[in-house]
């Protein structure tokens, strides 16, 4: 078993956040594949192979950095309705908060539920880190997210040939 350096587990009024587990890459993979879902993101859909690629890079990334994003889970339904979580790879700016949310789930308040859960648990375990969201400047929608959970805009800067605004998350207490 790994040591991780948060909670595998953690939930909200109607949400858990866990691992990804092997079958989720097929709910994952209807937001991979929407042209609107990876527009600002990955800036193309992917195949079927790619979704479980990327799925299996978030796992990859618990297992160096010691978290990494959760799939986000309906309590009642148990349908994966996106992943939510910490997210560093080697190229960005600073850790941060990422929510990906499947787009028939978009509107009802899981991302910003989601993404206040994990600010809450960060800053359990992170009480130092100042989190951020690195969103393209076009994504609307990430962006009321990002004002929603109380992240404020600190700066714009190119990033993989994008302008990105840069949200910075509020820190514990």
């Amino acid at each position: 078993m790994h040591d991780f350096l948060i909670p595998t587990h953690i939930e909200s009024p109607r949400l858990v956040l866990r691992m990804l587990q092997d079958a989720d890459w097929r709910a994952l993979h209807e937001q991979y594949s929407d042209e609107e879902c990876t527009r600002y993101t990955l800036g193309r859909v992917l195949t079927e192979g790619e979704s479980w690629r990327t799925m299996s890079t978030i796992l990859g990334h618990w297992m160096l950095r010691g978290y990494g994003p959760y799939a986000v889970t309906d309590k009642q339904s148990g349908d994966v309705l996106g992943v939510v979580g910490m997210w560093y790879p080697n190229d960005w700016p600073e850790p941060e908060i990422l929510w990906q949310i499947i787009r028939r789930y978009w509107g009802q308040g899981y991302a910003s539920e989601a993404a206040r859960a994990v600010q809450t648990m960060a800053r359990q375990h992170f009480p130092e880190l100042s989190l951020i969201s690195l969103i393209d400047e076009r994504n609307t929608g990430s962006i009321r997210v990002a004002k929603a959970v109380g992240a404020a805009f600190e700066k714009e800067l190119q990033f993989r040939g994008n302008v990105c605004h840069l949200y910075r998350h509020p820190k514990g207490k």
